[in-house]
């Protein structure tokens, strides 16, 4: 990084400054939500790839998105238990850029993924007989390989910004990991064009495919309320409301994030904020397919069987 006069070799994650016997705590129970996290989305996984009958593309998707929430675990709470053992442990320049690059992919990856899942059960429930045709395996894998290439274009946009900036003090970043508003907020000059940029992609990202969401459930309603039969509009929308709880938890964070107001005292509130969007939705998204999903429940009861 010599080329853009970098000072800074290391950053210092601030976190959550609490007396050490709440660090300890903090350290017990976030190691444990980790543990949940890692088996839950572990356990999805495994099934979907050992049990036929869920070899569909709402699985297939699903499977996308236990990655992404392992994926995203993996990349910050690591470094947030380091930090709350041993506080002033710190984090080298191009690690930090690095969790900050893949922190923006999976953010990405799981906001397009989100609306993928909604039309698969928008073409499930209103063109049933053509979703073995337009949601065939050959249009999975691109949707599947489109949204990931995506995410780390979008990701790249960001992160072409950010590398070129100097940073020459100070160290400390405001946050739990290396996010990238706190990071830009370090760098020596104006970045207002930065952050304006990094704000505008987030926007994209979560008010565009938000609204395709809307749309696609918009039309469900519509096709089940015309289903004559109580059992057969129950089955549909059991289907969908797994997705509409993650939907609701994903969005409903993440815009207040990036999309809200950016100045005054609701900075910390909005780093605590993210630590749910970040550590509690990757371990909550296993419990509630897991629990409102018939399929999830009878594929675990045959492999515990055998």
């Amino acid at each position: 990084m010599g080329g853009n006069q970098t000072s800074v070799t290391e950053f210092l994650l601030v976190g959550f400054p609490r007396s050490p016997g709440i660090q300890m705590l903090l350290f017990g129970v976030f190691s444990v939500f980790y543990a949940f996290t890692l088996l839950g989305n572990g356990v999805i996984l495994v099934l979907i790839s050992l049990d036929p009958r869920l070899h569909t593309p709402m699985y297939f998707f699903l499977s996308h998105l236990a990655t992404v929430d392992i994926a995203y675990a993996c990349n910050t709470v690591p470094q947030m238990l380091v930090n709350l053992l041993s506080p002033a442990q710190p984090i080298s320049f191009a690690g930090c850029m690095t969790q900050t690059f893949l922190f923006l992919i999976f953010a990405h990856t799981e906001c397009i993924l989100l609306v993928v899942m909604s039309f698969d059960r928008y073409v499930a429930i209103c063109l049933p007989l053509r979703y073995s045709t337009i949601m065939s395996w050959r249009v999975c894998i691109t949707l599947a390989v489109s949204f990931w290439t995506l995410a780390v274009l979008l990701s790249l946009v960001d992160m072409v910004l950010l590398l070129p900036l100097p940073f020459c003090g100070p160290q400390k970043v405001n946050h739990f990991f290396c996010e990238i508003l706190a990071v830009l907020k370090l760098a020596c000059g104006d970045t207002h064009f930065e952050k304006f940029v990094v704000l505008a992609v987030a926007t994209l990202v979560l008010v565009g495919p938000l609204s395709s969401i809307l749309v696609s459930y918009g039309h469900i309603v519509w096709a089940v309320v015309k289903i004559q039969s109580v059992q057969g509009r129950r089955k549909a929308f059991s289907t969908c409301s797994s997705h509409l709880c993650v939907v609701g938890l994903f969005y409903g964070t993440a815009i207040i994030m990036y999309v809200g107001p950016q100045h005054g005292d609701s900075q910390e509130q909005k780093k605590y904020l993210l630590l749910f969007h970040s550590v509690f939705n990757p371990m909550l998204n296993p419990l509630i397919y897991s629990l409102r999903n018939r399929e999830v429940k009878a594929a675990l009861k045959r492999r515990l069987i055998k």
